[in-house]
């Protein structure tokens, strides 16, 4: 069973254990005296929409594009700087919803510690489970966030004695109002800077036995044999009287009571989080630590990211401070697309639509930005985003603000669902967005040594050293850009074909595509990072931007470019020697790179220094951060979709089946992977071979080349049909 088990309460925020909805979240600390659930729901953002173009942007591109192309570098980013960054520099940032806090009192004699305490969050049941023995009493406690239900729910049991507390909701000084609505529901309510969300959380008590009232701002508890707390959050954000939505989301889940709440939220979780599994055997602990690893990453995704929610954040959805580290936004110059990545091979292609649903949000913003910044028609957005889909730079940070493809990479992600699902009405949703990214680039491309280029750009978020020993950032077409824009445009004209559209951007898109510089081998046999063979002022950097070619795209390939493939390995082991991979998501991607190019002990070693250096007690990933570390969602999120790339990797050609098996995964299965196409598989492997492959096909017909250990075989599936190969 895939649990994360505790025999104390946590005393940080490190040991607490996360339940969410997509919406609303906590991080429960358990406790036996005195109670902790930090709140977060995902819309609580300080602070309004913005307009933050640069008012002097357009007047100063072309100086800025010609300081970079006469080499004059410094002169550049200083400009940069003054005129293209926003005004004010910044976008939103994420915040804390509140805590609940529990203040049990119990008749015990002094110095009566507890006993036989357990906190588990039960990934099978998506809850978390506390027991203990506190004096008289008995107490179990289920925590669970209910998608169907839209509440967390805090069921209490007293198998022997009772249970008395009170409760308070509390967000610091942060807010405007404390109350009761009834006799058993107490609230706090807010509003969140000028223009900004305004928003209600309340928590309703029902009890059997003993009694329960209002006192002040809290609510009292006593001598009760079994209650439920009921917590929820409405904002405007998402409705326009969100006080009377959050009524009637209270009133069904007290009217149905916590059995019905609970059958449905097992049934609902357990459809997503039952739908693919993963054993291996290592003949030692590993094995089980690795299938609750990718369990939980799973888990993590499906609890903050669900249809009619934000995307995932850095955070996901658990955020404990007022000003979080990066604001806690959509950082989309790598790390928000990170958290999709295990989305549609891990059987949870419904959570990723909060990523298209806030990609719409960003486009007419986005379309502001290319016209007024840049002159240009289409859309395009920097490298963060935020609640209301800011698409302006962000920070006055050199090495990535001024960087104009984090719009192109999220549209990436609109081809790759329709490859998942084969649905054309959500394709010819998003076209109009694709087909605006692709735009921009028509108009803001400029030439350079023959090629088309990006300018300004940099290649995040690293810094190159000119012959002279300037240092510097921004430059033109770096070669993630290239990779990128690539995947956009042949992604382009594939949804042009699918949808039946041909048009003058259609053949633009081809002809920009034999424009693009190809990617390059450089003097040390890496691949070449930027325009010009530069050294790197970092060489072990944290950021391997472009490699994005190796994964998450397909244009570099052990079979297909085996030169590019050799010079990525290079480039790994260049920035490896030199310290890089020491953030749990660089840690991740660089898993993803070797699962990629087939080295599969590498890729291990490297999964291995991801747990050791940068997993938390609780298994959630740590960033460095200031003198500490904190929180960042996609080092579990990436590190659980290379698990998968190890075993399974599909692209539209061929499915390659166990690509990057370490010795030291002997046997195993992996059960519901989903392929591209849509196909789901059941793989197993006994000796380090494989014993047994099964696929169930979809809707419609389906053509797929399996690839194994040197052998390619053919395989058509009819509607729904299954077949058992080798």
């Amino acid at each position: 069973m895939s649990q994360i088990i505790f025999e104390r309460p946590a005393r940080e925020w490190n040991e607490a254990l996360p339940i969410g909805n997509g919406r609303l979240g906590a991080m429960v600390f358990g406790g036996t005296d005195r109670e902790l659930l930090m709140l977060n729901q995902d819309s609580i953002w300080y602070g309004g929409p913005q307009d933050r173009i640069n008012p002097d942007a357009k007047e100063n591109l072309e100086q800025i594009r010609q300081y970079i192309l006469d080499g004059k570098i410094p002169q550049a980013e200083e400009l940069a700087s003054l005129a293209l960054s926003g005004t004010p520099q910044s976008e939103r940032p994420y915040q804390p919803l509140g805590n609940l806090e529990i203040n049990y009192r119990w008749q015990i004699q002094t110095g009566q510690e507890p006993e036989a305490y357990q906190r588990i969050l039960d990934m099978e049941k998506g809850a978390v489970l506390e027991e203990y023995q506190r004096g008289a009493c008995h107490c179990r406690k289920t925590y669970l966030s209910s998608y169907p239900h839209g509440v967390i729910a805090v069921h209490m049991q007293a198998l022997e004695g009772t249970l008395s507390f009170d409760a308070l909701l509390s967000r610091g000084r942060f807010y405007n109002r404390v109350g009761k609505l009834d006799e058993q529901t107490i609230y706090l309510e807010g509003t969140l800077g000028d223009g900004g969300v305004s928003y209600r959380m309340a928590v309703r008590a029902l009890a059997s036995g003993g009694s329960c009232r209002i006192i002040g701002e809290q609510l009292v508890v006593r001598d009760v044999n079994q209650v439920t707390l009921y917590v929820g959050c409405e904002t405007s954000f998402y409705e326009k009287d969100f006080e009377q939505k959050l009524n009637e989301v209270l009133d069904r889940a007290a009217s149905d009571g916590y059995e019905k709440l609970l059958q449905d939220h097992e049934q609902d979780y357990r459809r997503l989080f039952g739908a693919v599994s993963l054993k291996v055997d290592t003949g030692d602990e590993e094995g089980e630590k690795l299938t609750r690893y990718f369990d939980f990453g799973r888990y993590l995704l499906m609890s903050s990211s669900r249809p009619g929610s934000l995307p995932s954040n850095l955070q996901g959805i658990w955020n404990e401070r007022m000003e979080p580290a990066w604001d806690s936004k959509f950082t989309i110059n790598i790390n928000t697309e990170m958290n999709y990545w295990p989305a549609e091979v891990c059987g949870l292609s419904e959570c990723h639509l909060p990523l298209f649903d806030h990609l719409l949000r960003m486009w007419e913003n986005g379309r502001r930005v290319a016209k007024n910044m840049y002159g240009c028609r289409g859309f395009v957005a920097h490298h963060n985003t935020d609640l209301w889909g800011d698409c302006a730079p962000q920070d006055i940070y050199i090495p990535a603000t001024y960087w104009t493809q984090g719009a192109a990479w999220l549209c990436t992600h609109i081809w790759t669902h329709y490859l998942y699902t084969g649905d054309e009405t959500f394709l010819r949703r998003m076209y109009p967005v694709m087909r605006d990214a692709v735009l921009f680039y028509e108009d803001f491309l400029i030439e350079a040594d023959g090629y088309l280029a990006t300018c300004p750009s940099t290649s995040p978020e690293n810094t190159y050293i000119l012959p002279d020993g300037v240092s510097g950032c921004l430059c033109a077409g770096p070669s993630m850009d290239n990779q990128i824009i690539r995947d956009l445009l042949e992604d382009y004209r594939k949804a042009s074909a699918v949808l039946g559209i041909r048009d003058e951007l259609v053949d633009k898109a081809g002809e920009m595509l034999s424009k693009l510089a190809p990617n390059r081998i450089g003097k040390y046999g890496q691949l070449m990072e930027w325009r010009e063979d530069y050294e790197e002022m970092e060489p072990g950097h944290r950021h391997i931007s472009h490699l994005y070619a190796l994964h998450p795209s397909h244009q570099i390939t052990v079979d297909k470019t085996p030169e590019l493939a050799k010079a990525a390995s290079v480039t790994l082991e260049r920035r490896l020697a030199n310290g890089g991979g020491h953030t749990g998501w660089s840690c991740a991607w660089i898993i993803n790179f070797y699962a990629r190019l087939g080295e599969r002990e590498k890729a291990r070693d490297n999964l291995l220094k991801l747990w050791e250096q940068s997993t938390y007690p609780n298994l959630m990933d740590t960033h460095p951060y200031g003198p500490g570390s904190v929180f960042q969602i996609d080092g579990n999120l990436g590190a659980t979709a290379a698990i998968a790339e190890m075993l399974v990797q599909s692209d539209e050609d061929r499915v390659l089946l166990l690509p990057a098996l370490p010795d030291k995964w002997a046997a195993g299965e992996l059960n519901g992977v989903v392929l591209s196409g849509g196909v789901t598989m059941e793989l197993c492997w006994q000796d380090h071979k494989l014993s047994g492959c099964v696929l169930h096909g979809t809707e419609r017909e389906t053509d797929l080349v399996l690839v194994y250990d040197g052998e390619r075989k053919g395989v058509h599936l009819n509607p729904k049909e299954m077949k058992k190969l080798w």
